[in-house]
């Protein structure tokens, strides 16, 4: 079953790392994604630029409305994702436990939808 790992954290604490703080978490993210394809359960992943270059688009009236920043405003944001093909959620668990964004911010499981 596939399973979407939502990576949610602070920009703002993000920002304020230092670079070798950034360096070792980059480090750490290598080391999740190489493990996860060794293991065979990585489909996907990538991160995402900051919520400020975002675009909200709703259609009303078969017009779209175009917005800047993202749905809603919150304490975390979506920073990225990994999209993992594991046996079962508990096996999805233990992945989103060892992801480096878990340790400061959250990970959100959600199983993906097959139609047909």
């Amino acid at each position: 079953m596939k399973y979407m790992l939502l990576i949610y954290g602070s920009e703002a604490e993000h920002r304020q790392l230092s670079p070798e703080a950034l360096q070792a978490e980059m480090a750490a993210y290598y080391a999740y994604s190489d493990a996860a394809q060794k293991a065979g359960v990585l489909v996907a992943s990538n991160a995402l630029h900051e919520v400020q270059t975002a675009k909200t688009v709703r259609v009303r009236e078969g017009k779209a409305l175009t917005t800047d920043g993202p749905f809603a405003e919150t304490k975390e944001q979506l920073g990225g994702y990994y999209l993992l093909d594991c046996k079962d959620l508990d096996e999805a668990i233990k992945w989103a436990a060892k992801l480096p964004g878990a340790a400061g911010g959250s990970v959100e499981i959600r199983p993906i939808v097959v139609f047909g």
